[in-house]
This record gives C-alpha cells, sequence and structure tokens, in this order.
C-alpha cells in the first residue's frame, strides 16, 4: 500500500478516507458472538517484531547474553545496544523501544568514559 501511495500519491487521500472511516460498533460487536468472530477474523493479525535474541539479564540467568547496560557476558569491549537486548517483545511496535534502549546505553557508555 505505502508502494502504490509513492508510485501515485493522488492516491493517499481516498485510501487513507477509506480506513479512517471505517467504524467499528461495539456495542453490537460486544452482543452478538459471531460478529465478533468475524471481526476479529478480519482484523487481527500478528506482528514481525523479532526481539530478544541477546537478552539482557544478570549473569546468573542462562538465557541472558548481555548485563543491563548491553555488555556481552564474558567478551570485554562488546556491547549490544539495539531491540535484540529487549527480555520481553513490547505489545507495540519496537521502533520507540530501541531509540530509547540506544539513547540510555549510550549515556551509560558516555559516563563510563569520563
Amino acid at each position: 500500500m505505502a508502494a502504490l501511495i509513492d508510485a501515485v500519491p493522488a492516491l493517499a487521500a481516498p485510501i487513507f478516507a477509506t480506513l479512517a472511516d471505517r467504524k467499528v460498533d461495539l456495542a453490537a460487536l460486544s452482543t452478538d458472538d459471531e460478529a465478533l468472530a468475524d471481526h476479529i477474523r478480519q482484523n487481527v493479525a500478528g506482528t514481525f517484531h523479532p526481539v530478544g535474541t541477546c537478552r539482557m539479564g544478570s549473569i546468573d540467568d542462562p538465557a541472558a547474553v548481555t548485563d543491563t547496560a548491553g555488555r556481552v557476558h564474558g567478551i570485554a569491549g562488546l556491547r549490544v545496544i539495539d531491540a535484540s537486548i529487549m527480555p520481553t517483545i513490547p505489545r507495540g511496535n519496537t521502533n520507540i523501544p530501541t531509540i530509547m534502549i540506544a539513547e540510555k546505553l549510550a549515556d551509560e557508555i558516555l559516563r563510563e568514559m569520563q
């Protein structure tokens, strides 16, 4: 959809108007199990935000790769500072939490250098 809007900018307004005009009657969904099931089938999807491949945690946690400052356990001078150190998957998009991790750990690195 984004590529189509980039290719033909004039399509942006009608596409977004269609998406924004879509209304959900929560009262009706709460009283009609079949309508609710149909709404869920049509509107709920998984997301692909892999995180936790270098999980943050204490040295005695066998699943942890880094400490709370992103330092890799057992490897001096190596840090991981991205979404892979998140110990759990956030419910929302991972972009802002990843930026927060980078900012916070960059501050930690600067503090250690002083």
